[in-house]
């Protein structure tokens, strides 16, 4: 009986060993890379994938809270990145390397003994090691030095002597490598390799500048071979360069600048005005075609030109009342103007299909000219003080309240007697409008009413704004304030330094139209090329496709010099920021013959050779303004004006 007992008290201990040695019975089953099994034994393993997760199959299910100390894989003794996640009931630990493995590279998966299982069954611990295979090249890191990148990823302002480091996944073939790498694009000159890190790193350099500001492709094609033979698939990068270090011009002082940019750009209007009419034509290819709009602003330039030593008083005397004689007899329509006239004849020229009548836009900023030229003339000198009833015959012949089609609360752009109001454009806030409405309301001989401006333009406080873009404040109009020639057309004799009233200040809008256009730039949340806060200003102008109002929210690449040079009074610093860049490092791409050319696109690597008189007029007004007040003084002088603005509700 105790020989029995012994016996089941021996096999009661084998029983206990047996489930306790079952307990700690965690084994590493198998480890693959993709769907390729390695070898568990010391041997290892090679030629595997670089670019597959790693997956270890255990006995037993596995504790995840021991996994993450526990599991390593290092390269020479050093840990690599990883993560981890589990399948198949916890017995699959998966390993996924933060990025891709090296290739050609040995590794060790270690697997510490302090892993468990669920049950809490041990594990004795395990190195295994394997060796990526060669792969095909790939491009780990490609930079240009002290470049940049927008927003969308364009490589951006990469210097002309630039220095791109390329490093790839092994060692290159270096010949094969030469033979295979090119850049395309103006005037490239040879390129130079140096070889580093057993040929898996080069830095390429060119053996002379590369052209400033321009387009250039990068591209290695899928000749390049590895130094085992392993293939490439090829890349290509797209790339702009910066501006020029040095300056296009001889730098002079600020104040020389503003006067040779004033005096270039008062060419346009003196040297190209129309010889019969003396007007200003609508753009330089323009030939007969004259623009009334354009001319006011030429009026206005003739008085800088005069104060700034360009042509003499009488020369331009002279040539005013060419203009004015000319105005006189031009096609008009209830005393309106049409946008383009033949400068010969004075007949309308169709804007487009139904608009060959009266502009009312247009007809005001000619007449803001007309009175500005009126407050200029000395009534002491007979020849000036006959000029002065010219003016003031053409000023109280435009019928400004005709333009209310039939007695409504606001204006109308165009009426034809064709067409008669087809066209259909009311003139409502917020936009280059305003001074349509303050004349409108000065006129002596057709006044329009308070409610017109109230209802009609102001459409009963609607065009207020009131939000924050680039965190500053926009009281009118669009958002982001829309393209910047709203800030100067109606402002180059309308003063807005102390105008407000019970919609806005003035000054604070175009303030801050013009610095949100700016910050704009800076921003450059589309990623153009050749945005910057010296290079900025999105306005109405030509463009690569043609001709667009750009803005913020129609923003096309493109910069107008215009924009931001009109701006001068708002944003002094950021303004002649702008200036000098166009002048010293965009030099001859910009400058010519009447000043800066309309427009700019570095993205699209265009450049117009067009000069426009909308877009040149406001240039040499507001420099003037900027620096003397010319313009504005004159203007608000007039006592008409006054009344007007008075009877708006206007402070000023």
């Amino acid at each position: 009986m105790k020989k029995l007992l012994f016996l089941f008290y021996v096999l009661l201990i084998f029983s206990c060993d047996e489930k306790e040695t079952d307990a700690t019975a965690l084994t590493l089953d198998k480890v693959e890379i993709g769907d390729i099994q390695i070898n568990l034994t010391g041997t290892i393993s090679e030629n595997l994938p670089f670019d597959r997760p790693i997956t270890l199959g255990f006995s037993l299910p596995i504790d995840p809270s021991t996994a993450a100390n526990s599991i390593f894989l290092l390269e020479n003794n050093q840990a690599v990145d990883i993560s981890i996640s589990f399948n198949s009931g916890n017995k699959n630990v998966v390993i996924f390397p933060v990025g891709i493995l090296k290739t050609n590279t040995e590794y060790t998966i270690s697997i510490s003994g302090g892993i468990k299982g669920t049950n809490n069954s041990t594990f004795a611990g395990k190195e295994i090691k394997f060796k990526t295979n060669a792969g095909d090249l790939q491009i780990l890191s490609l930079v240009f030095e002290n470049s940049e990148q927008t927003k969308t990823g364009k490589t951006v302002n990469v210097p002309l002597n630039f220095s791109l480091n390329i490093d790839f996944s092994g060692p290159v073939h270096q010949q094969s490598l030469i033979s295979a790498t090119k850049i395309t694009g103006a005037s490239v000159p040879n390129l130079q390799f140096a070889f580093s890190d057993n040929d898996k790193k080069v830095t390429i350099t060119s053996s002379a500048l590369l052209n400033d500001l321009t387009k250039f492709t990068f591209e290695i094609s899928n000749a390049l071979k590895g130094a085992e033979g392993q293939g490439f698939a090829g890349v290509k990068k797209e790339f702009f360069t910066s501006h020029r270090p040095d300056n296009a011009f001889p730098v002079i002082s600020e104040e020389e600048l503003l006067t040779k940019v004033q005096e270039q750009t008062f060419r346009y209007f003196w040297d190209f005005a129309h010889p019969n009419s003396g007007m200003a034509r609508e753009r330089n290819t323009s030939g007969n075609l004259v623009t009334s709009g354009g001319t006011g602003f030429g009026l206005m330039a003739i008085l800088v030109g005069i104060e700034r030593g360009f042509i003499t008083r009488q020369q331009g005397i002279e040539r005013i009342v060419k203009i004015t004689d000319f105005l006189g007899q031009a096609d008009r329509f209830h005393g309106a103007w049409a946008h383009w006239m033949d400068g010969n004849t004075g007949k309308v020229i169709p804007f487009s299909a139904k608009d060959n009548g009266g502009d009312l836009v247009e007809t005001g900023l000619l007449v803001q000219g007309l009175l500005t030229v009126k407050a200029y003339l000395n009534p002491g000198i007979h020849s000036e003080n006959s000029l002065t009833e010219k003016i003031d015959v053409l000023w109280r012949g435009v019928e400004w309240d005709w333009y209310t089609r039939g007695g409504q609360d606001i204006l109308y752009w165009h009426w034809s007697p064709e067409f008669g109001w087809d066209m259909n454009l009311p003139i409502r806030g917020y936009n280059e409008s305003l001074i349509v409405y303050v004349l409108g309301a000065a006129s002596p001989t057709h006044p329009i009413d308070l409610s017109v401006y109230e209802k009609g333009w102001a459409n009963n406080g609607a065009m207020r704004n009131g939000k924050m873009f680039y965190q500053i404040p926009l009281p009118l109009g669009y958002d982001f304030g829309g393209p910047l020639f709203f800030a100067h057309y109606s402002f180059l004799g309308l003063d807005p330094r102390n105008l407000s009233d019970q919609y806005a200040n003035y000054w604070i809008q175009n303030v801050n139209h013009s610095r949100i256009n700016q910050a704009h730039a800076i921003s450059n949340p589309l990623g153009f090329a050749g945005y910057s806060e010296s290079s900025w200003g999105l306005t109405a102008s030509d463009n690569h496709l043609g001709y667009n109002a750009h803005s913020p929210t129609n923003d096309l690449g493109v910069i107008s010099p215009t924009a931001a040079l009109s701006s001068f009074p708002y944003t002094p610093t950021e303004s002649m920021k702008a200036l000098q860049f166009f002048y010293y490092k965009m030099g001859e791409k910009l400058w010519g013959q009447y000043g800066f050319y309309d427009a700019f696109n570095i993205s699209e690597q265009w450049y117009a050779d067009s000069y426009l008189a909308i877009d040149q007029g406001p240039i040499i007004i507001m420099i003037e303004n900027h620096r003397s007040g010319l313009l504005w003084d004159l203007f608000m002088k007039d006592q008409e004006v006054r009344a007007g603005l008075d009877k708006l509700g206007f402070k000023y």
